[in-house]
């Protein structure tokens, strides 16, 4: 594999692949960590000469393996049979999701601000407000052009989309 196709499997793979963790270690620091150790393992066997057939399985399964020693070193032992296997619904929940938050990420930053206070933190539209010193009304508004933003963004799948957090 050349420097180039890795390249582009990690630009590819590495948000996915950060929401995998993520269900696995719930903190988005180390689940990042987990993510770019795999990287950096899978590169040093690839550098010596070991041949990887299917890259994004291969990838998914070290990211879950260091997940594991992860876990395991912490000392929250909660048993390797409680983490699912990397199976193609899992790949495709991380693909989602990474399609979700880079939809998130491309609203406006007021819009995006009062759509995670709301929809992340579960603040009411009457505390959104408060806390940012603007009217209800401008929450509504707001939410109303985030779902909008959203809807449009991820209509490119067939199928209606939901977001795991509302």
């Amino acid at each position: 594999m050349t420097i180039k196709e890795f390249e582009i499997y990690f630009r590819k793979l590495y948000l996915p692949l950060g929401m995998y963790a993520l269900r696995i270690v719930e903190d988005d620091d180390v689940a990042e960590d987990m993510v770019q150790e795999a990287f950096v393992k899978t590169w040093k066997q690839l550098d010596g000469g070991r041949e990887i057939a299917n890259f994004r399985a291969f990838i998914y399964k070290c990211v879950r393996n260091e997940c594991l020693a992860y876990i395991s070193k912490e000392g929250n032992m909660v048993g390797e049979d409680l983490i699912p296997e990397v199976a193609d619904e899992e790949i495709d929940t991380s693909f989602r999701d990474a399609r979700i938050w880079r939809a998130i990420d491309d609203l406006p930053e007021k819009c995006r601000e009062i759509f995670l206070m709301s929809k992340r933190d579960g603040y009411s539209n009457e505390e959104i407000a408060e806390e940012l010193g603007i009217s209800i009304k401008t929450v509504k508004n707001q939410m109303t052009k985030a779902f909008s933003r959203l809807r449009e963004a991820l209509s490119g799948e067939h199928k209606p989309f939901f977001l795991p957090f509302l």
